[in-house]
């Protein structure tokens, strides 16, 4: 039986996730929490790992019950933390100090900073399409890949790959069942495996890129429909839900069931 295996949000965009055992739905569709904030520079760019290096050694925690945020450098030991409320002034500075240009950091409650605002809803892969990615480079760990790939849900007991089904036809949308939740799968997402730093591809697999192509074409099921993508690196499926989904709840261990296909002219948007 196909169920959540894990959910992860990210409250910081492009910094660290944490896992989470449950999560709201909003109105906008987005999960409670999930990329609440996105540091910004003074050009109203988001600062992320493919636009500045900095971005991927930066860790955070963060506790979701006091609204209480760690950042360090990652290989030091001194982790600072702040009232991600109370000390906005003094993140800001921090994060200035170490970026080395100014920054903002901007909150959202609604709608959060989503990658595709016509799909703000939570990111899904199976949690054996990120052990298979992550088993063709032998010096990259599981926990490794997930970080890199930074879906929201992950669906268990499928094979890699699972959703791949989901790519729908340019005039469809794919409906799936989590738990009491329908979601509409979109699209794969614009988050791809290839844009990740140099840091992890050069330095470690000059030749990654070629690796990772030839090992997910010979991966990918005939059948899949590949019309959506613009390159086999897209592995995280975007969704939106329903306006009525508002306020319910997200839980590990949902049962997950494709329901079926329908026309885009029946969708909401």
């Amino acid at each position: 039986m196909a169920y959540v295996a894990s959910i992860h949000i990210y409250p910081i965009k492009a910094l660290d996730g944490i896992a989470v055992s449950q999560a709201t739905i909003l109105a906008s569709g987005a999960l409670k929490g999930d990329r609440s904030f996105a540091i910004c520079d003074d050009q109203g760019e988001s600062v992320n790992s493919q636009r500045h290096n900095g971005a991927y050694f930066l860790r955070l925690s963060f506790n979701i019950s006091n609204n209480i945020v760690g950042l360090k450098i990652q290989g030091t030991e001194q982790e600072l933390f702040f009232h991600i409320d109370r000390e906005r002034a003094r993140i800001e500075s921090w994060l200035t100090s170490y970026f080395g240009f100014p920054v903002k950091l901007f909150e959202n409650l609604v709608t959060g900073f989503p990658n595709n605002i016509a799909a703000p809803g939570p990111t899904i892969i199976s949690t054996e399409t990120i052990a298979e990615v992550a088993s063709w480079f032998p010096r990259v760990c599981v926990n490794e890949m997930r970080q890199h790939l930074r879906a929201n849900i992950e669906i268990g007991d499928v094979p890699p790959f699972w959703e791949d089904q989901l790519f729908a036809a340019s005039d469809e949308i794919v409906r799936l069942q989590i738990g009491k939740i329908t979601f509409e799968a979109i699209n794969p997402s614009q988050q791809s495996i290839l844009s990740t730093p140099n840091c992890f591809r050069e330095e470690v697999y000059p030749n990654f890129q070629e690796v990772f192509t030839a090992k997910r074409n010979k991966k990918m099921a005939d059948s899949a429909r590949r019309s959506p993508l613009s390159h086999l690196s897209q592995l995280n499926i975007n969704t939106r839900l329903p306006d009525r989904s508002s306020g319910k709840i997200l839980h590990m261990g949902d049962e997950v069931k494709i329901i079926s296909a329908k026309p885009m002219v029946d969708s909401r948007f």
